[in-house]
């Protein structure tokens, strides 16, 4: 596997991490993880990804490297994070790529398939529904009692603080999710020991500065929605009401075993949807090779 570091250089200076592997010809491959892990969720389905053929670019976002953790919520909100994605198919010299996004990535990963279609050859959604179905289903379903812990996260400083100082209430939390004790023990090293906490937060903070109209735009490009039936975060509600939302082929695809950590747990099989999306929409030209 071959790391490096990519600068992607926005108007406020921020320099992203990115591992950059697999084969230098392939067709890019870029993967948006969400919280609270790191680009390293993704070493797995990246490895089955190479196999068969494809370059994967895997960005440590917005709050989670040390060179791009502005402070504040402002700094996080929806328009931050696709622009984030933006420069980074820019400074790879990709028109387009086949855009997979996990979580937050995947909510990161549906705002830029709808704002910038061109850029996006095919949209693989991990886990998080459209945002506007996620909202839908607020009010159709539990989905407002499984997202009860977004509140708590509103509050400044208190609840990384707590965090840091009873760490059994992350291992309780996670675990609940179905989440693995390694993977646990990676989120303690990549997260809370080295202070990326408040930057992963904000992204829930930044929540309510939304456009609505942004939220409600739908999606033009060929799209695979994957959910995981034994997630305790997402509601089948919101998986089921994603359809209306995309104009593109698209394509619904249950895990029935699966929980909220797919890319962790359910690697191979998500390769595999991955390329049945990317293999149908190919991209024509390879981007170069560095």
């Amino acid at each position: 596997m071959k790391r490096s570091r990519v600068h992607v250089v926005l108007n406020d200076d921020l320099v992203f991490d990115v591992v950059d592997s697999g084969p230098l010809g392939g067709e890019p491959v870029v993967l948006l993880h969400g919280f609270p892990q790191t680009a390293s969720s993704w070493a797995h389905v990246s490895a089955h990804l190479h196999q068969r053929g494809y370059r994967t670019f895997a960005m440590n976002q917005r709050g989670y490297t040390p060179y791009a953790s502005p402070r504040g919520r402002f700094a996080y909100r929806m328009s931050a994070l696709v622009r984030d994605t933006i420069e980074l198919l820019n400074e790879i010299g990709a028109p387009e790529v086949h855009l997979v996004g996990h979580d937050w990535g995947a909510a990161v990963a549906w705002s830029t398939a709808a704002r910038h279609p061109e850029r996006v050859r095919t949209l693989t959604a991990v886990s998080v529904p459209h945002r506007a179905a996620f909202v839908q289903s607020m009010f159709t379903g539990d989905q407002a009692l499984r997202s009860f812990y977004m509140c708590p996260f509103q509050v400044p400083w208190l609840p990384e603080m707590l965090i840091r100082r009873y760490t059994g209430l992350l291992v309780r939390a996670l675990s609940s999710t179905g989440m693995q004790s390694a993977q646990i023990e990676r989120v303690h090293d990549e997260i809370v020991q080295t202070g990326a906490l408040t930057g992963a937060l904000n992204w829930y903070r930044a929540m309510m500065l939304a456009n609505p109209l942004e939220v409600m735009r739908k999606v033009p490009v060929p799209t695979t929605h994957v959910w995981g039936a034994k997630d305790t975060a997402l509601s089948h509600q919101g998986a089921g009401l994603t359809e209306r939302y995309v104009t593109g082929d698209y394509r619904f695809v249950t895990l029935p075993d699966a929980t909220h950590w797919i890319p962790d747990q359910n690697a191979d099989e998500l390769a595999r949807i991955i390329h049945e999306r990317a293999s149908t929409n190919q991209i024509a030209p390879a981007i170069p090779g560095t």
